[in-house]
């Protein structure tokens, strides 16, 4: 039996994206919408188009699904989630999510894409992929704060194809420290400074607030090990540039580590394409036959010709090499699709595995 959600933020970014990775889904009915006051007591497609000039704001590649078109939006403020079985939040204010998310997770299960309860230490920061080991600290949350539901952040979408192409170097050759620099794309920025049309032509945009502190501290978390009822972050000294650049979906990413035991490319290569991961032989709907996509060719991978690999689910490396500025030092690029695996995707693929371990139902 289809397990009932609902969607809150579901007319901005993120939230549409949401209904275009649930439209048809196997496991999830989407039934329920909420966004904010401006857009409640609207049917969905009236509330996406500018009341002024009638233009849509519709901001997906792909048509807006039919079946949701007539659903009537609720106001999220007001919105009670009583008799869902989870409920999917694509809020793009971190104070606004403090909020909401806890009222809802007293009653339903929340995944969410907001940052503001990644590093609550009874909170699992998943990337189902890597730490579904991290799972038993929803049974820690529901005690400790007398929920019926819990709350479940997906991380920064920077932070999810480091974590990912790292998970395999460690698991197999050790880890010593790694260093990473961004070219991100502007679909990660929303309309956040730095990005407007003016700032990014002709350029790159050499910070983004406090990414990189996010980046390093939700690595550790997601690659750290679950020790009763907290996670003990790896320990790896880790290190990141973050940049913006004029690209519209898919960040690049390039990686320089020091491994424990030394890694050849062929031995490297071999590591990251036969990842699969805790989803393995699980049958996740939104899960990618390859955790890890490797492409040969010395000019990939690129945003434009790979950010789509696998629907966007896969993270796709390239240019594996050794270098002698580290000790046992390794690098790659890879390329992850920042608004799909990075995003609503990558959430939805979290609560299929939330369902398959019998945490949402």
């Amino acid at each position: 039996m289809a397990i009932r959600v609902g969607v809150i933020g579901a007319t901005g970014v993120v939230g549409q994206q949401f209904l275009v990775a649930l439209a048809g889904h196997p496991w999830f009915t989407v039934v329920r919408f909420a966004a904010s006051a401006r857009s409640a007591g609207k049917r969905y497609e009236e509330a996406i188009h500018d009341p002024h000039t009638g233009a849509s704001r519709w901001l997906c590649d792909e048509p807006l699904p039919a079946e949701f078109a007539d659903i009537v939006v609720e106001d999220a403020s007001e919105f009670d989630p009583r008799g869902l079985g989870l409920v999917f939040t694509g809020v793009e204010e971190g104070e606004v999510a403090r909020q909401l998310e806890p009222r809802l997770a007293q009653h339903v299960p929340v995944v969410s894409t907001a940052s503001a309860f990644r590093m609550e230490s009874d909170v699992p920061l998943l990337i189902p992929f890597l730490n579904a080991a991290h799972l038993p600290l929803l049974d820690v949350q529901c005690r400790q704060r007398g929920w019926k539901g819990y709350i479940v952040p997906i991380p920064n979408c920077t932070t999810t194809g480091l974590a990912i192409t790292l998970a395999p170097i460690i698991r197999t050759f050790g880890l010593r420290s790694a260093l990473m620099v961004s070219l991100q794309a502007l679909s990660g920025a929303g309309r956040s400074p730095g990005v407007s049309a003016i700032d990014i032509l002709d350029n790159v945009i050499p910070y983004i607030p406090r990414e990189e502190e996010k980046v390093c501290r939700e690595t550790g978390k997601i690659l750290g090990i679950l020790h009763g009822e907290a996670v003990s972050p790896a320990t790896i000294p880790l290190g990141a540039i973050c940049t913006r650049v004029n690209v519209r979906d898919g960040h690049t990413e390039a990686v320089f580590v020091s491994t424990e035991r030394a890694a050849s490319v062929v031995a490297a290569r071999a590591a990251f394409a036969e990842f699969a991961g805790d989803t393995a032989g699980l049958d996740l709907p939104s899960a990618p036959e390859h955790t890890i996509v490797v492409r040969d060719d010395p000019y990939r991978p690129q945003p434009r010709l790979d950010r789509d690999t696998e629907q966007g689910m896969a993270t796709v490396v390239g240019r594996i090499e050794t270098h002698e500025a580290l000790p046992n030092g390794l690098k790659w690029i890879l390329v992850s699709h920042n608004t799909r695996m990075g995003a609503a995707r990558g959430a939805v693929l979290t609560a299929e595995l939330l369902a398959k371990r019998g945490y949402a139902g």
